[in-house]
């Protein structure tokens, strides 16, 4: 019962980081696509609130760490290659739009921090996807004998290159559909429009050759969700929504469109939790995979952590929920 509770907070925070903080990387990327005169409009968007999406992982970090350590132990050891430049694309992504925005002096420097807050702003929800393909694909090998195979073969690899764009491109997407409730400026909001549709439709592409990537790196994924109805529904009910986001879209109902928008990305992130479920890392294939039960902590620390969440919950939400409504309260009046 513990475990349960203590995973269900787990989901939570991940699904809360990928919704928010998610998107606020995929702002930065959305520079690359709708052009450098729509970078105020997104500026405005994330400056109140970036910082504060980082609680989610945050949150998903001390869970690990309390309540599932052999799983935080070894994604720590094996995979600290990209879990360290996701961390430092977290860190400049940052510094530089800190300085960017509210630096007293506008100088050639605006042009670095400018450049570094894109590259990082690519680079950490790509690392992040690639994190996850490892923990799912089993090359993790604790009988490794050469530095390579031991740090580099699990993460560097085409299944979970595919997984890191995939994040990328699905953060891009979130952020475009987002965006259209931040300008009121019709040019602008129809630019996110445009970029929110191409993306939606990159989005079912590299989703379909992380597919392809899992077969060729020997992970039969596809056959994981047609053993998995619940899964496999998620994905169809995921694909039925498409028009009706494009209706949404094509209106410009905000509140709609932000709605649909997330449910899409919940709805795939509960497709792959539940094909997973209740294994978090597959290691090689000498070794059992590290479950969210097997690797539980003691009873006593579970129930510490969960006392911890419920007052945690109680205490952070209000005021994040006040946080939103503040600077974003009236966004929705289109929807």
């Amino acid at each position: 019962m513990l475990t349960n509770i203590v995973i269900f907070f787990l989901a939570l925070s991940i699904v809360f980081y990928v919704l928010f903080a998610g998107a606020d990387f995929g702002a930065g990327v959305l520079e690359y696509i709708t052009g450098r005169r729509h970078r105020q409009v997104v500026a405005d968007a994330i400056g109140p609130v970036w910082e504060a999406n980082h609680v989610w992982l945050v949150l998903v970090v001390v869970i690990l760490f309390m309540g599932f350590p052999s799983i935080y132990s070894a994604m720590s050891l094996y995979l600290h290659i990209p879990l360290l430049l996701m961390l430092v694309g977290i860190i400049f992504r940052g510094t530089a739009f800190t300085f960017m925005h509210y630096d007293a002096i506008k100088d050639q420097s605006s042009r670095v921090y400018d450049a570094v807050f894109k590259i990082s702003s690519i680079i950490t929800p790509l690392f992040l996807g690639m994190i996850v393909g490892a923990a799912m694909l089993g090359r993790i090998n604790p009988e490794a004998e050469s530095f390579s195979e031991a740090f580099i073969s699990p993460w560097l690899n085409l299944f979970s290159l595919s997984v890191g764009l995939f994040c990328l491109v699905l953060f891009t997407f979130l952020a475009a559909v987002y965006m259209i409730g931040e300008t009121d400026e019709e040019p602008e909001r129809k630019a996110f429009i445009r970029a929110g549709k191409q993306l939606n439709m990159a989005a079912v592409v590299v989703g379909g050759g992380v597919f392809i990537a899992a077969e060729w790196n020997g992970l039969p994924l596809l056959a994981l969700f047609g053993e998995s109805p619940v899964s496999l529904g998620s994905l169809v009910v995921t694909t039925l929504l498409l028009p009706v986001l494009w209706i949404s879209l094509q209106h410009s109902w905000v509140l709609w469109s932000r709605l649909l928008a997330g449910a899409q990305v919940v709805l795939i992130l509960f497709a792959w939790f539940w094909v997973q479920h209740p294994v978090v890392i597959n290691m090689g294939a000498s070794d059992p995979p590290l479950t969210v039960y097997s690797a539980a902590a003691p009873p006593a620390t579970m129930l510490q952590l969960v006392i911890a969440l419920i007052v945690g919950a109680a205490i952070i939400l209000p005021f994040l929920y006040y946080l939103m409504k503040t600077f974003k309260a009236g966004q929705f009046k289109q929807g």
